[in-house]
This record gives C-alpha cells, sequence and structure tokens, in this order.
C-alpha cells in the first residue's frame, strides 16, 4: 500500500522516544574510550602543535648525532592498520609503526617531501594563518612533482604528529552550506543561520574560529544532494520542522564532517543523512557514521555515530510508490560497492541496514532522491520528511 497521504501535520513526539536513548545521553556516556591497540589523535591548538614539533626535531637531531641513521617513524595509514572498534562503532588507527628512512635514493626523496611538508606546516603555525591543499602543492612544485604526492605527505605529517590535519593550519577547500535554526560566531562576526535570504552559510574551513552560540533545532539533517538542499531552503523547512540542515554536495569533506560532529556534540540533538537510494549513498552514511579509511586516524573528530539513516531507503521505493521508470538499473561498480558493504562487519551487525543493502542488490536498482518528485515538488518537504520522521522509520 501506498504511504502518500493528503497534507497534514506530524507530531514528532513520537521520533523523540524512539531517539531518547540519545537525546538522554549523559557527558560520561559521550566520551569516547579508545579501545587497546588503536592510536590515541589530539586536537591540537597551535601552541601545542608547534611543540610536537620541536620535539620531532629533536628527536631527529639526536638520531643524527648518535646513529648517523636519522629515521621518522609514524602509524601506519595501510588497510591492515585499520580497526572497526565495535563498541563505538568507529573505524581506527591501529598502532603499527612504520619507518621513514634516508637509506636509499628513493627514501631521501620521500622524506624530503616531508620534512619540506613539515617545515610548511610551523611556518603556518607559527604565523597563525592557514592554507589549502592546492597551496602547499604550488609551493615546491618541482619537489613534489603531483598533488598526490603532497597530499600524502600532509596526511603523513598529521599522523607524525598524531594529531588532525585541521591543527596543522592546512584545511579543506569549503565545500559545504548550512542553514536553519543555529546562530554562530566567525571570529567578531554573529551570523544568524535562518536569515540568508535564498542561500546558506558556506562552512568555514577555519572551525578553530567557529563558535556555535545557540539553537532551538530539534534534530539535523544531512543532505547529499545540493539540489535537494535547495529544494528544502527555498520551502524554509527548517520554520514549520525545527532543524538545521546541511549538505556537502556528495561525501562530506573533512570541515564538513567536523562541524557536524560539533553540532551533533554539542546541541545533543538527533542527526540523520538523506542520500540517494543507491550504494554509493549507503557508503556516504557510512562514512558521516564511522568515518573513513583513508582518513581512520581522525576518526573521533569526525564520525558521527549515532547518526541515523532517513532515506531513501530501497524499501522507500515500493512504499511510496516510485514509477519503475524513475528507478535507474545498477552499473556494476554499483553492485560491487553493494557487495563491499556487505563484507563490513559493520554492516552485518545491522539488521536493517544489511536488509536494505540486500534489497537493493536483489532488484538491482536504485533511484535518486529527486525521484521522489514523481509525486510532485513539493511532496519531499510537505509528505516524505515529516512522515518519516514522526513513524521513526530511519535505520
Amino acid at each position: 500500500m501506498s504511504k502518500q497521504k493528503s497534507k497534514k501535520e506530524y507530531d514528532f513526539k513520537a521520533a523523540k522516544e524512539l531517539y531518547k536513548e540519545y537525546l538522554e545521553i549523559g557527558e560520561e556516556k559521550k566520551k569516547i574510550t579508545l579501545p587497546e591497540g588503536t592510536v590515541k589523535i589530539d586536537d591540537l591548538n597551535r601552541r601545542e602543535a608547534i611543540k610536537r614539533i620541536h620535539d620531532l626535531a629533536d628527536d631527529l637531531i639526536e638520531k643524527i648525532l648518535t646513529t648517523g641513521k636519522p629515521s621518522i617513524e609514524l602509524p601506519s595509514r595501510s588497510s591492515s592498520n585499520i580497526i572497526w572498534d565495535e563498541k563505538n562503532d568507529l573505524l581506527l588507527l591501529g598502532q603499527q609503526i612504520m619507518q621513514k628512512q634516508f637509506h636509499s635514493l628513493t627514501s631521501v626523496v620521500d622524506i624530503t617531501r616531508l620534512i619540506r611538508v613539515l617545515e610548511m606546516v610551523y611556518s603556518l603555525l607559527t604565523e597563525d594563518i592557514h592554507t589549502s591543499k592546492r597551496d602547499i602543492f604550488y609551493n615546491d612544485v618541482k619537489l613534489f612533482g603531483k598533488q598526490e604526492a603532497s597530499d600524502k605527505c600532509i596526511e603523513d605529517v598529521a599522523t607524525m604528529l598524531y594529531t588532525t590535519r585541521n591543527s596543522t593550519h592546512i584545511v579543506a577547500n569549503p565545500r559545504g552550506g548550512c542553514v536553519g535554526r543555529l546562530r554562530i560566531r566567525d571570529k567578531n562576526d554573529i551570523i544568524d543561520l535562518e536569515t540568508l535570504g535564498s542561500g546558506t552559510w558556506q562552512i568555514s574551513p577555519y572551525l578553530d574560529q567557529i563558535e556555535i552560540l545557540e539553537s532551538d533545532a530539534e534534530f539535523i539533517l544531512v543532505i547529499e544532494k545540493n539540489a535537494v538542499m535547495m529544494r528544502l531552503t527555498e520551502d524554509r523547512f527548517w520554520r514549520k520542522h525545527p532543524c538545521i540542515l546541511l549538505t556537502a554536495q556528495g561525501v562530506g569533506n573533512v570541515a564538513t564532517r567536523m562541524f557536524l560532529k560539533r553540532l551533533n556534540k554539542e546541541l545533543n540533538l538527533p542527526t540523520f543523512t538523506l542520500v540517494d537510494s543507491d550504494p554509493y549513498g549507503h557508503y556516504i552514511h557510512s562514512v558521516y557514521l564511522r568515518g573513513s579509511k583513508r582518513l581512520s586516524y581522525e576518526t573521533p573528530f569526525l564520525a558521527t555515530p549515532n547518526i541515523k539513516l532517513l532515506g531513501v531507503l530501497t524499501k522507500d521505493l515500493d512504499e511510496y510508490n516510485i514509477p519503475k521508470l524513475a528507478r535507474l538499473p545498477m552499473k556494476p561498480l554499483d553492485i560491487k560497492r553493494a557487495k563491499d558493504l556487505l563484507k563490513e562487519d559493520f554492516v552485518q551487525k545491522n539488521k536493517k541496514w544489511e536488509k536494505d543493502i540486500k534489497m537493493a542488490l536483489k532488484d538491482k536498482v536504485k533511484a535518486e532522491i529527486q525521484a521522489l518528485s514523481t509525486h510532485g515538488f513539493k511532496f519531499i518537504t510537505d509528505e516524505y520528511l515529516p512522515e518519516k520522521l514522526s513513524t521513526g522509520d530511519w535505520i
């Protein structure tokens, strides 16, 4: 039977009750205790980061003077060193250590690039300025050759200092947007995210300068597609349903995920994702939920373990009578991604999630969020989202 109904008022009390285990969570439970065998990464202030660079330099000099064989040790970021912490439902970096040495021509080039990036980080911190990954590459194009090399060194420097990339003052280019029931302070400017006209606040990569002031929102909704974000913004969705809306136009970059983590933690609000009904949408949700393998060393500062997958679920396609013509056949890459997700322990532990992915794999169909518009442009804001939220129909 179709869930499509005429316009009505929805009561969100039921949803709050279903989310009670999170809404009533205590401060002690919100603290993440890392399991044995994983690396502790700190979100350092500028002075602390500078001190760690000094300590690292002192250690290198001592090795040169005592052994003549300088090397740098840092946690390995290989897939074999990625650990799923089942208790906290996070992907974390293990304690395997790798060494970078000056013993061959190849290793000399590698470590020279690493030290050059470390030098740039030191300059950024001492001058208290920020830059992008692209700027790092162009600062020494001849040495790096291609940006992939400098990007790898940036991540190595962060792990080498046991800190987040933001603490090195190398930030991601702004990509995400936020709007709704929220007031923040950006340096000396107070910004009300309800009064931005037809646009959104571009999530600043300088999160060390952002302060969350207040919010009367009842939930946070993270949206995969910018086009859907525009639809909800135009309808002023947060006025009728008090909320904060975020989008990162696909997989959330570091700034978006870190800002979401802060909102979720400081405001203590139920948090949901709205993604395409396809394996890539499920993957995007998993990145917000428990982090990515590539940035596992930053997971405690990026992941939001209590975020729920609101939609578009595979089962929603039938329950909301999405026409067959609005559904798309899966491509080989979609099928592979779905099968890879089903191999993950964290998916296997969540039976509702596993069932939904298996259903998509069985039917071999997918659909974009915008497929809901086959019932009218306002269906997503007037019917789909209110009903899903009020009935607790999420994973």
